[in-house]
């Protein structure tokens, strides 16, 4: 089973493919849609995947240039989250039933610890410019 650590060190290991990721326009989208593609098919496993869309629409409005006031480092932890997401490499596979997606949603709990207050200054901005997710 996977624990907080193994899912922060799971996170941080992502960080250079995020960084990567984020160089190609092409390649953020195309993560950022497998990632709105698996939710759609993904069971509830509590509320840390729900905080995935709002991810997703942050890491969009960043590589359009509509919200940049985020420390690189929180969206490089929220691309990598959302890459950890989409992986088909996973701690606990995906086809285990429950189980698969476990590591997912604390991988993304261990960056909404590291970036909840980001998140949350982009809500209140999403929300104050009337743009949806």
């Amino acid at each position: 089973m996977i624990d907080e650590m193994k899912a922060k060190e799971a996170l941080e290991s992502g960080y250079a493919e995020a960084e990567e990721i984020l160089q190609d326009i092409d390649k953020v989208e195309r993560l950022l849609q497998r990632a709105e593609q698996k939710l759609k098919v993904v069971p509830v496993v509590g509320t840390q995947l729900a905080a995935v869309p709002t991810m997703i629409s942050l890491i969009r409005s960043f590589v359009k240039k509509e919200y940049t006031d985020i420390p690189i480092g929180s969206i490089l932890a929220a691309v990598s989250a959302v890459a950890y997401v989409v992986s088909h490499v996973d701690i606990i596979p995906d086809f285990i039933p429950v189980a698969g997606y476990l590591d997912d949603a604390l991988v993304v709990t261990a960056a909404l610890k590291l970036i909840q207050s980001d998140v949350d200054e982009y809500e209140a901005w999403r929300i104050a410019n009337n743009k949806t997710i």
